[in-house]
């Protein structure tokens, strides 16, 4: 099984779950991850390219490898902070 998504990593949950209301209300997930993202991923987008269970920590795997395509979840907790995830390929 392989996967592809981006996300976009913040320091709080409040930061994360404002966030998701802009992406819900129509603002670009990619703008989003490149003006505020922690992680290097940011400045492509949040793009994270394809990987398989266990490169990612647990609670992404999860998230990855069982929810719905294309919809953006989150607030998702790891050691790093909040994550938005949005999966873009699972197969």
């Amino acid at each position: 099984m392989k996967a592809s998504a981006r996300h976009i990593l913040v320091k709080t949950e409040k930061e994360c779950n404002d966030l998701k209301a802009e992406i819900e209300g129509g603002a670009d997930f990619g703008e989003i991850a490149k003006a505020k993202s922690e992680c290097p991923s940011g400045r492509k987008g949040g793009d994270l390219g394809e990987f398989t269970p266990g490169q990612m920590v647990k609670e992404f795997d999860i998230v990855v490898f069982s929810e719905e395509i294309g919809k953006v979840h989150g607030p998702v907790k790891t050691q790093f902070g909040y994550h938005l995830i949005e999966i873009t390929k699972r197969d």
